[in-house]
């Protein structure tokens, strides 16, 4: 019983700390981290590296572009809503391999979005 309370608190404060794009655009520092939340709207692969945009889910025209290696999870594609671990490196984010994660498109999706059907990216 214990452990699943602090799975769901842990489980809580993450999602509590997401920023969107439009809150990292404005306050993101070098060297810290923080967890991005939003949907990604365009991505293609370089090699082992995947670079996609993650708009802000409330400012539709705010986006900010992310520099990952690591881990892509199956669902990864343009329209899904995801959560990745970045820190500034200059005018794009660098993601923290193995950081990003796929949200339920049903959940997340604001009416008129995309559903997250697009082309598969992360393999």
């Amino acid at each position: 019983m214990l452990l699943s309370v602090a799975l769901a608190y842990t489980s809580f404060n993450a999602s509590a700390s997401d920023v969107t794009a439009g809150q990292l655009l404005a306050m993101a520092r070098p060297g810290q981290s923080y967890e991005l939340a939003g949907t990604v709207t365009s991505a293609h692969r370089a090699g082992d590296t995947l670079f996609f945009r993650v708009r802000d889910p409330k400012r539709a025209a705010v986006s900010v572009p992310v520099r990952y290696t690591g881990s892509v999870p199956d669902p990864f594609r343009v329209g899904r809503a995801v959560v990745v671990t970045v820190r500034e490196a200059g005018a794009r984010f660098v993601g923290e391999p193995n950081t990003l994660t796929t949200k339920c498109p049903s959940k997340f999706r604001a009416e008129g979005e995309p559903d997250g059907t697009g082309p598969v990216l992360g393999r």
